[in-house]
């Protein structure tokens, strides 16, 4: 029998909304769950607010609320936005909870008897005017080797030199901008060092990903130090059992809130014994955390639990950053984007798939691209596979009063269920970007099938036997194909099994015959490109420099920026059909290669037979807000250029070597 899995997620800082950096790793980790529950695992999932710190109390007192106040205002918020996604934790706590302070003070008292835990006298910073220390990020002034301004007091960001506060030139405190002084003061100190030995043979456990395992042969390399666990009030946060003034830094206590909340859990579920998985090792545990925390996770954290003999980290998963259009999110740019702002205008099926189809096993930065993402939703999602259901859905109500029939095509789900496995281990691994390719892959065989079968065209004949097979066989690849689908996208998939009247709660094949299924509803809309600039091209007024010139001036030249919305495309014209009621159009269906297919009705008529089309390459425009017609939605533009006087029109087309769905720039 395997082992119960406990697993984690970075704990979101409580100083503000979450924001779509935040929810990468909780994506990620909410669909490695998910599927560890569909193969029949034991697998706990838990996370909570980061409660404590300086910038929280600094946050607080700016507003004029206590700490507490604060933290819970932060604190339903995070929890709206985490239900917003479907993030489906057993139990999202806070750090700021009696559970924590137990914790924290049990696993220091333990550290300090085995003498891993030492006092010091440490010289810090010390702001005269608010009488307190000052962290680090507190203090700012010109860096002390290469003389840069306004940098903080632990690193600059122009040379990238560390150093401590008390070396910056000309330094101020950010929070008063007094001149710091100098001051003493004891802490405690975590002896990291004496655990160099057994991190480094740890580290050799596969725990790790490959890039932080060779990250934390640099940090070795350059020397492990002791670790300041230690803050001075005033400080939000819990004292340190004994004192009267000295508080534990946030990070000590920060990741010990993965246990706290799995204690919260455990007093109302029975079937969650603590000190069995956590104390006494009877579990795994994994956490998914960003990689500008790492540090913290591979170093300090699985040395304090190895002090105090508690479980150890069995995989520690690390994501890369958000990017937005390939800049790094600004408020001032208007590429920070919260999850509300997010959630304001999309599904949040939309943002899990894209995640998760840009995500791999390794420490990947993934970029929020407008364009990639519009193009991946309305292809993969609703052209592929959604498009699966609607196309067959009215042939199983109109002749068959919904009822699947016996049999189906075996070579075609006999090539679905066979990838069962190969997309198991993807999702197993973490590789859900390839685990994507491969299930829109199988849904393109999916659509080539029904293309061929022409459902269609059989419902014009008499031949029923073979339309419920076509149409039994196309619901039995959508279910498997939502079944596929469902740990990155459950919000979808649970629309999908409410039509099949299934459910998708196991990983199994076993196909649907003789099954009534439900009236088809449709499940997803496509994304309109100008409602995603909206989002991610938004600058403040004041960022915009008042001598730039409009996009469009008196001669009718637009800006590049203008020009860089339009998304030009190669597309072979794989139907083509003279419109009756029209005497310029022809109605065409455009293959855009991995973008999907669209249908566009384009003014050619008096130039072009649709035989003389059949077959060709042209040049469209994907990203034109479709059109409502009489005659049917067009979903684009084809390109085709004609002379003032003459009556020539000429579509365009691309050079030799071209294939449906290159950009054309």
């Amino acid at each position: 029998m395997s082992r119960d899995k406990l697993v984690t997620n970075a704990l979101p800082y409580a100083n503000g909304p979450l924001h779509l950096g935040h929810m990468l790793g909780m994506i990620q980790a909410d669909t490695w769950v998910r599927f560890q529950r569909m193969r029949g695992q034991r697998c706990f999932f838990f996370c909570g607010d980061d409660a404590h710190g300086t910038p929280i109390m600094l946050k607080a007192r700016e507003q004029g609320k206590t700490n507490e106040a604060l933290i819970g205002e932060i604190y339903a918020s995070h929890l709206k936005d985490v239900h917003s996604f479907n993030i489906n934790f057993d139990c999202y706590h806070t750090t700021h909870s009696p559970e924590n302070e137990a914790l924290a003070g049990d696993l220091f008292l333990k550290l300090k008897s085995k003498g891993y835990i030492d006092k010091r006298t440490i010289t810090q910073a010390y702001d005269p005017k608010e009488n307190m220390f000052l962290p680090d990020r507190y203090v700012k002034g010109e860096c002390p080797k290469c003389g840069a301004l306004d940098q903080y007091g632990d690193s600059c960001e122009v040379c990238g030199a560390t150093y401590s506060p008390l070396d910056l030139k000309n330094p101020v405190s950010a929070i008063s901008g007094a001149t710091p002084i100098s001051k003493e003061s004891e802490h405690y100190f975590f002896k990291l060092t004496s655990f160099e030995k057994e991190l480094k043979e740890w580290m050799k456990s596969g725990t790790l990903q490959k890039e932080v395992a060779n990250k934390l042969k640099e940090w070795f390399e350059a020397g492990l130090h002791d670790w300041d666990i230690t803050r001075d009030a005033p400080y939000f946060g819990f004292k340190i059992p004994g004192e009267d003034d000295k508080y534990f830094y946030v990070w000590m206590d920060a990741p010990i809130g993965y246990f706290s909340s799995m204690m919260h859990f455990a007093k109302n579920h029975a079937e969650f014994n603590f000190d069995e998985m956590v104390r006494h090792g009877k579990a795994d545990l994994y956490h998914f955390v960003g990689k500008d925390i790492i540090y913290f996770h591979a170093l300090f954290w699985p040395a304090m639990l190895s002090g105090a003999d508690m479980i150890k980290p069995t995989g520690i998963f690390s994501s890369g950053f958000i990017t937005v259009n390939g800049q790094k999110m600004s408020k001032s740019r208007g590429t920070f984007i919260e999850a509300q702002q997010y959630l304001s205008l999309f599904s949040p099926t939309y943002l899990r798939y894209y995640y998760c189809a840009k995500s791999s096993a390794a420490v990947d930065d993934i970029d929020f691209e407008s364009n990639d993402f519009t193009a991946r939703v309305n292809s993969d999602l609703v052209g592929k596979y959604v498009n699966i259901a609607s196309r067959c859905a009215p042939f199983m109500k109109s002749h068959f009063n919904n009822t699947l029939g016996s049999e189906y095509d075996q070579h075609l789900i006999k090539m679905l269920t066979t990838e069962s496995e190969t997309i198991a281990d993807f999702y197993n691994t973490r590789e859900y970007g390839k685990a994507a390719r491969e299930i829109m892959r199988l849904a393109d065989e999916v659509n080539a099938y029904i293309a061929t079968e022409k459902p269609w065209e059989v419902a014009k004949t008499d031949d029923k036997a073979k339309l419920l097979l076509i149409c039994t066989t196309a619901m039995n690849a959508f279910r498997l194909l939502s079944l596929y689908l469902t740990p990155m996208v459950p919000d979808l998939t649970a629309k999908a099994a409410q039509f099949l009247n299934s459910d998708f709660k196991t990983w199994h094949t076993k196909p649907l015959l003789n099954h009534t299924i439900h009236d088809y509803v449709p499940m997803i809309g496509r994304i309109d490109l100008n409602e995603v600039l909206k989002m991610t091209d938004a600058p403040k007024p004041e960022d915009k420099p008042a001598d730039i010139a409009p996009a469009v001036i008196e001669n009718n030249e637009i800006a590049i920026e203008d020009f860089m919305k339009i998304d030009l495309r190669i597309a072979k014209i794989i139907e083509a059909e003279s419109v009756p009621e029209a005497d310029k159009l022809v109605r065409l269906t455009l293959d855009l290669g991995p973008m999907g297919k669209r249908q566009v009705f384009a003014g050619i008529k008096s130039a072009y037979s649709p035989e003389q089309l059949l077959g060709q390459l042209t040049v469209m425009v994907s990203n034109l807000k479709p059109r409502k017609m009489r005659f049917g939605m067009s979903e684009g533009m084809v390109l085709a250029a004609s002379g003032e006087e003459g009556p020539g029109i000429y579509i365009l087309t691309p050079h030799e070597g071209a294939q449906p769905g290159m950009r054309v720039k």
